[in-house]
């Protein structure tokens, strides 16, 4: 195929991440799909943020992907129109909403203090503080380690912070799970210690006819981190014949 004639690919990238999450595995996908990254906005619902893509996004039917935040928007988007998703792939994701209870205080009360620092000393200072629980330990202080804290440094504190009430405000998705018919891959880092891997497990066992992949030695990051490894696991789910194919 021609370059005008792929398919196009959506990407979506997670909590303080751009485009740059995703260019370690478009080598990968080059002959398979055109890729579209939505353009960076401040939106504070999950809801917003589906309804932004829907409305940009550069075809009418398209693969999707996300990545950790991103794939929640993904969820969303499927929720609010699913015949115009061709396949989905979810990588260091999740689905539920905030839990109860002292659990929910408990993550409120991290995301807003993350905030704080964002606001107090900067976008960097923030991420030197969170970016190594994302990592698989052999990637800390790595290039990769460096070229989260610079990608990390260029997100602006407002669309932060919004993500982060977005994040304590997202909506339960399995719903959306239990319907989806399209090719889907379910991926995450073995060690991702954000979005672990048992929840992948009861994702992918939802979906029906999902396929799980689980990639060693690594973190939250997992685009950046085995770069790789992800690259041939999109490429074998944009190659997937399904129900719906692209």
């Amino acid at each position: 195929m021609t370059g005008s004639a792929l398919p196009w690919l959506v990407l979506v990238p997670g909590l303080a991440c751009d485009q740059t999450v995703w260019q370690p595995v478009l080598p990968a996908l080059a002959e398979l799909a055109r890729p579209w990254v939505p353009q960076a906005a401040v939106h504070d619902s999950i809801g917003a943020m589906a309804d932004a893509l829907l409305r940009d996004a550069p075809a009418e039917r398209f693969a999707l992907a996300g990545h950790s935040l991103g794939g929640r928007i993904a969820l969303e988007v499927l929720r609010r129109a699913p015949q115009r998703v061709q396949r989905l792939a979810l990588l260091d994701s999740g689905w539920q909403r905030l839990p109860a209870g002292e659990a929910g205080k408990r993550e409120c009360a991290s995301r807003y203090a993350l905030v704080a620092v964002a606001r107090s000393e900067g976008m960097r200072a923030m991420g030197e503080r969170w970016v190594p629980g994302m990592l698989h330990p052999e990637h800390i202080g790595t290039a990769v380690h460096a070229e989260v804290l610079t990608m990390i440094e260029r997100q602006s504190v407002e669309r932060f912070a919004a993500q982060q009430q977005a994040l304590m405000r997202r909506p339960d998705a399995a719903d959306v799970l239990d319907a989806i018919a399209c090719p889907t891959l379910v991926l995450c880092g073995r060690e991702d210690g954000w979005s672990p891997l048992c929840r992948h497990e009861e994702m992918a066992t939802r979906v029906r006819g999902a396929q799980l992949a689980v990639v060693a030695r690594c973190g939250h990051m997992s685009t950046m981190e085995q770069a790789p490894a992800v690259g041939d696991a999109l490429a074998a789910w944009l190659r997937a014949v399904g129900p719906s194919t692209v």
